[in-house]
């Protein structure tokens, strides 16, 4: 019979989802977000029985599955993303790119990805990663899809072709305080978030944060800034940066403030201790952000975000090309 993990318990650490206390996150701005107001999330082994873990994500808005990919395939996913930076200064002189540690006599800011200010040396890197046909291909690996059809019910997923890859060095920005759905207005908001993170990562490492019982507010938020925008063309108002959403297409970047106007309505900050192999899967609505990158090995956070829809739903058209940087969206 399948094993079923245990329910974490706030605050304390179990075989299941993390062997260790609670670390210290941050986002981008702002304190260190209390302790009180820091849990672990759930973790699932991937052969939880599908009823159970469909039944989580319903409960919770993600499903973090243990193991999914094999980790040396993710590992050389790494390898080749990373060598193709080799010549940047981006990384450690003495470490694999394998290992992709920062070269901490570097600027992080200098070497900013997606959501950043990168240099023109390094848009072009990130603009052919993107269509590296390596990465495409680890796009479709086999267990992924094999999983997902397994846990939808699909017959048969469609994975958006603006699949993207971010770097994250230690002391540079991360990623924004947000929902998917805003970005994807435009097609059905019944896909699938994958973030499939590329190497192991640390809780206060860059990886993705989860804010606790979000989802409801998430759709809150969304009805609220249709209803605002509902006066405006129809390409403004699909638009994630149009007049009544931040410049930057976030909601914040303040983790301890934003859960403080939201408090009666959210729980803690959830984050994982994720393994190279390891997938978390979220709805639309489900509110998140990375933390600070602060590694203590100085390890370069990579991971790459996936949208899957369900074969003859309405997809959002604008996301079927491939990521280049300035794409307007």
């Amino acid at each position: 019979m399948a094993s079923v993990d245990v329910l974490h318990m706030p605050g304390i650490p179990t075989k299941e989802n993390c062997s260790h206390f609670l670390p210290n996150l941050r986002s981008n701005r702002g304190d260190y977000v209390d302790q009180s107001a820091t849990g672990w999330m759930r973790a699932t082994q991937p052969d939880t029985p599908v009823e159970e873990m469909r039944k989580r994500f319903k409960e919770d808005g993600y499903i973090w599955v243990k193991k999914v990919i094999p980790r040396e395939d993710v590992y050389d996913m790494r390898e080749r993303y990373f060598s193709q930076f080799s010549n940047t200064g981006m990384l450690h002189p003495e470490k694999s790119p394998r290992d992709g540690i920062f070269n901490a006599s570097s600027d992080p800011n200098a070497h900013e990805g997606i959501g950043g200010l990168p240099e023109d040396t390094t848009k072009q890197l990130l603009n052919a990663a993107h269509a590296d046909p390596v990465y495409r291909t680890f796009l479709a690996h086999p267990t992924l899809r094999s999983f997902i059809r397994h846990f939808t019910g699909w017959e048969q997923e469609v994975i958006v072709d603006r699949a993207m890859l971010r770097h994250n060095c230690p002391g540079s920005k991360s990623t924004g305080i947000h929902y998917d759905q805003y970005f994807l207005r435009d097609g059905d908001d019944e896909f699938l978030t994958a973030w499939v993170p590329i190497g192991d990562c640390a809780p206060a490492g860059g990886g993705l944060m989860y804010l606790e019982n979000s989802t409801a507010l998430g759709k809150q938020l969304e009805d609220d800034f249709l209803r605002k925008a509902e006066h405006l063309p129809r390409q403004e108002r699909i638009d994630a940066f149009n007049q009544f959403m931040a410049k930057d297409g976030f909601m914040s970047h303040d983790a301890v403030d934003f859960r403080e106007q939201h408090k009666a309505r959210v729980g803690r900050w959830l984050v994982g201790d994720y393994e190279a192999g390891d997938v978390v899967f979220h709805n639309p609505w489900m509110i998140h952000a990375a933390t600070k990158n602060e590694d203590e090995l100085g390890r370069i956070r990579l991971a790459s975000d996936l949208r899957f829809y369900e074969e003859g739903a309405k997809l959002d058209h604008r996301w079927m090309r491939v990521w280049k940087h300035d794409d307007g969206l």
